[in-house]
């Protein structure tokens, strides 16, 4: 996708998700045969619900069929959230994933699979599980430690709710 293409999609869909109340994460433009696919990827601090999703694609696709930004030819629209091994690439993906497992790979070369527990703007307080009976240790890692990270999927993990009773 060129540049100016990119730049045009960003300008033409911000107000769009901005107004509902969404953060604009991803834009990505492929070909599938004959067609395009626009894949465009957007949260918030409550998580994007199915509902928002599908009423913003309707509001995206009749914007782009006002422009010629997509082209002429046919192309396949997908709006999504980021889903559940997310990426975490910006403070407010970390800020969001607070009580969350992660895994992360530093720039040292080490990895650490530990639980968000605060972020400010120089890192994150996390604590890593403990092994085979070990208590759970706490680890202050910093953001320029920090190559990648991602979610963790957690299938046994408790909800903000069941905490809370």
């Amino acid at each position: 996708m060129s540049t100016t293409q990119s730049e045009r999609l960003r300008g033409l869909l911000e107000p769009l998700v901005s107004a509902a109340d969404l953060d604009l994460e991803e834009i990505e433009v492929s070909r599938a045969g004959r067609r395009s696919q626009l894949r465009i990827i957007v949260d918030s601090d409550d998580g994007a619900t199915l509902d928002a999703c599908a009423e913003l694609s309707r509001a995206i696709s009749d914007k782009l069929d006002e422009t010629d930004v997509m082209g002429d030819g046919e192309y396949v629209l997908e709006v999504s959230s980021p889903g559940a091994e997310r990426p975490l690439t910006e403070h407010r993906h970390y800020a969001r994933a607070v009580g969350r497992l992660a895994r992360f790979h530093l720039h040292e070369g080490g990895e650490v699979v530990a639980r968000i527990l605060t972020v400010d703007d120089e890192g994150l307080d996390t604590e890593v599980p403990g092994v085979k009976g070990r208590k759970p240790t706490a680890r202050r890692i910093a953001f320029g430690e920090i190559d990648r990270a991602r979610v963790e999927i957690e299938f046994n993990r408790k909800d903000k709710k069941e905490e809370e009773a």
